[in-house]
């Protein structure tokens, strides 16, 4: 069985009702709903929340809501794990079952990343597959700052190395967690141990403040465009 957990709690403080908010149209969780559906790969799409609000847009845009997220675990300090745990008992899934974590806040994630996902997952090997991003400056240049604006480097030992020379470093995409039931069940990290898939860096942003969501929807609309003229051509 292929299950879709989103997690998708109604007490977000920065951005206030980010979950069921409008962005370019659309509630907010409907990118998630829509990329799981059209990716085809799923037996169910449920959403796990605490909110009943986004349980209703959740259901209207073709998700199930079967059951309700506890308080404790919808408050500010829950980690993703223990939110996955708990759908994956409520939903009686084989250890075996493979259980994609996607997260709410992703209207740039692509279907077809999901069954990319996927494969890589089927391969075996590992308990984990999710998209990273590249960093587009080399970590190893990165500085730190202090009050009146002095600067040092953070890794003095790369100071004189050439840019080409430093390897590349990668950040986790926040998009999507291909995992084992077993995994999610027993806590352990994607990142201790995972497998990586690599997506162009500006496939995926984090929006966690106002800013981000303007930025977010810029790069929406301008990718959104470029899509419909590749199409028209």
């Amino acid at each position: 069985m292929k299950l879709a957990v989103i997690p998708a709690r109604g007490g977000s403080k920065r951005i206030p009702r980010k979950n069921v908010k409008p962005f370019a149209g659309r509630p907010m969780i409907a990118y998630a709903i829509t990329a799981a559906r059209e990716a085809g790969v799923f037996d169910r799409i449920v959403v796990s929340t605490d909110d009943d609000e986004i349980a209703a847009v959740a259901r209207q845009w073709g998700a199930e809501v079967p059951f309700r997220r506890p308080p404790e675990l919808a408050d500010d300090l829950t980690a993703t794990a223990p939110v996955m745990a708990h759908a994956i008992r409520a939903l009686g899934a084989a250890d075996d079952a493979g259980v994609c974590c996607i997260y709410p806040g992703v209207p740039l994630l692509q279907p077809a990343d999901l069954v990319e996902g996927l494969a890589l997952f089927e391969q075996g090997g590992f308990e984990y597959v999710f998209p990273v991003l590249p960093f587009s400056s080399p970590i190893q240049r990165a500085l730190t700052r202090a009050g009146d604006g002095a600067v040092q480097s953070m890794h003095p030992e790369f100071a004189f190395t050439r840019t080409q020379d430093l390897p590349p470093a990668y950040h986790d995409a926040g998009q999507f967690y291909w995992g084992t039931a077993a995994a999610w069940l027993a806590g352990r990290s994607a990142h201790l141990g995972g497998r990586s898939m690599v997506l162009p860096e500006w496939r995926a942003v984090d929006i966690d403040t106002p800013d981000d969501w303007v930025r977010a929807e810029a790069l929406y609309a301008a990718l959104s465009g470029s899509m419909g003229a590749n199409k028209a051509a």
